[in-house]
């Protein structure tokens, strides 16, 4: 009798092992193949500094091996950009059996809107936040003063802020995906509207650089995101009221 109670369960963790996997090799895969382009990848990211540096202004490194690492971890984050609709397919994959049939039906249109979600809230973050963000702190320059940007620290700083912006652009497909399962409700979100805007902006002040404009441009699209997340928590809840009745 204890070991039919715990086959579902062992079924479940082994399920979950060969769905990690999966993930584990796509991302293998993607680092490869991103591995190639590294440095022209490198090249992209760094496209917004080098725009606000002034003219003649270098990235350094300070130590032999840091420019390869740094080669190395722009493939691996290429290589899980790449890999994110296997990712989001394998989590769906795996909670789906727990799911109503037609929930079921919701593969694609969550996998597409996930990843395009993720990558609206990097490219946000690109286009948007870096030129100014950049533009401000290097505005404390002086004529005794000179920023010498380092790769290993300008790395870290632009991940740091485009998968931020990246997750928390997530926030409709989170909130249609909690709302179908019951979690949360529409009246929930909006009595905790105020709560949310506290929240978002200790979340900006965390994932952003400590000078108020940058957080404010983080604030306000998760605030309209919000407001959005809501609408679509309104039309979950709705289909799932008509399906239960």
């Amino acid at each position: 009798m204890e070991q039919e109670e715990r086959k579902p369960f062992l079924e479940h963790l082994e399920e979950l092992r060969q769905r990690l996997i999966i993930c584990i090799l796509a991302v293998a895969v993607g680092f490869v193949i991103s591995y190639f382009f590294s440095e022209k990848l490198f090249l992209i990211l760094i496209r917004p500094l080098k725009d606000a540096l002034p003219e003649g202004s270098h990235l350094i490194f300070t130590n032999l091996p840091e420019m390869f690492i740094t080669y190395l971890k722009v493939s691996l984050i290429s290589g899980i950009i790449l890999a994110t609709p296997v990712i989001f397919y394998e989590f769906w994959k795996f909670v789906a059996p727990g799911l109503y049939q037609n929930e079921k039906r919701l593969l694609v249109p969550f996998v597409l809107c996930s990843c395009v979600l993720f990558l609206g809230g990097a490219i946000f973050g690109y286009f948007v936040v870096f030129p100014f963000g950049f533009k401000f702190f290097l505005g404390f320059s002086t004529e005794y003063i000179k920023a010498l940007p380092s790769v290993k620290q300008y790395f870290s700083f632009a991940m740091k802020l485009l998968i931020a912006f990246g997750i928390v652009f997530e926030l409709p497909v989170i909130s249609y995906f909690l709302t179908k399962i019951g979690i949360i409700t529409p009246q929930f979100l909006k009595n905790n509207r105020k709560y949310a805007v506290v929240i978002i902006f200790a979340l900006a002040a965390i994932f952003t650089p400590p000078d108020v404009m940058t957080q404010f441009m983080m604030a306000i699209p998760l605030i309209v995101l919000y407001e959005v997340s809501i609408l679509i928590s309104k039309i979950a809840y709705a289909g799932k009221r008509k399906e239960e009745e």
